[in-house]
C-alpha cells in the first residue's frame, strides 16, 4: 500500500496538469497554444481564417487573401480580398481585447437540467496564427443562450465581416438566393 500511494499521487498530479482536460469537453473549445499572452505589437506572421454560417460556407481567410460567400442555393463564390495594415492592426487589437489565445467556454450550463438548442444554426471555426503558433476555436450557435465567450467571438466575427462587406470585391459577388429552414 505504501508503494501504491506515491503512484496514485503522481498520476493525480500529472492528470491535473494535463491541458487537454477541460471542463466543457473537447467540442466546446479546440485551443492549441503555448503562447501565454499576445505580443503587444502585431507580429509579422499574424493571420487568421474564419469559417462561419450554416455549414460554415462563408470564409474570410487572410492566409489566402480571399473571402468566400455562401450563395445558399447557388453554392459559393470567392473573391480576392485583403485587409490594409491598419485594418489588420485594429483586428489584432480586438483579438487582444477578447483574449483570443485563452481557452474559451462555448457550451452553456444547463438550466433546470436542459440546454435550449435551435435549428438551423450557424457554426464558427477560427484559426489564428501568432508568432508561429496556431490557435483554433470552434463553436456552434445552436444554443439559445450563448456563453459570454461565444458572444465575444460572434462580435469579433461581425466586426471583421463588416470590414469585408465594405470592400469592392465583396460587393461585386452575386447575391444569395434561397434560405435555410
Amino acid at each position: 500500500m505504501k508503494r501504491l500511494l506515491p503512484v496514485i499521487l503522481f498520476t493525480f498530479v500529472l492528470n491535473a496538469c494535463n491541458p487537454s482536460n477541460t471542463v466543457d469537453g473537447p467540442t466546446s473549445n479546440e485551443t492549441n497554444s503555448t503562447v501565454q499572452t499576445m505580443p503587444e505589437d502585431m507580429p509579422n506572421d499574424f493571420g487568421f481564417s474564419i469559417q462561419f454560417g450554416v455549414g460554415k460556407n462563408n470564409e474570410i481567410d487572410t492566409f489566402k487573401g480571399t473571402v468566400t460567400k455562401d450563395l445558399i442555393e447557388d453554392g459559393t463564390a470567392t473573391a480576392a480580398v485583403t485587409f490594409s495594415d491598419e485594418e489588420l492592426a485594429a483586428i489584432y487589437e480586438e483579438m487582444k481585447d477578447v483574449r483570443i489565445i485563452e481557452a474559451k467556454k462555448f457550451i452553456p450550463d444547463p438550466i433546470n437540467g436542459t440546454v435550449c438548442v435551435q435549428e438551423p444554426h450557424e457554426e464558427d471555426q477560427w484559426k489564428i496564427t501568432i508568432n508561429g503558433e496556431t490557435i483554433t476555436h470552434s463553436f456552434s450557435e445552436e444554443y439559445c443562450e450563448p456563453t459570454n465567450d461565444a458572444k465575444q467571438l460572434l462580435e469579433l466575427r461581425n466586426y471583421v465581416f463588416s470590414l469585408i462587406k465594405s470592400k469592392e470585391a465583396y460587393l461585386l459577388l452575386p447575391e444569395s438566393t434561397g434560405g435555410y429552414d
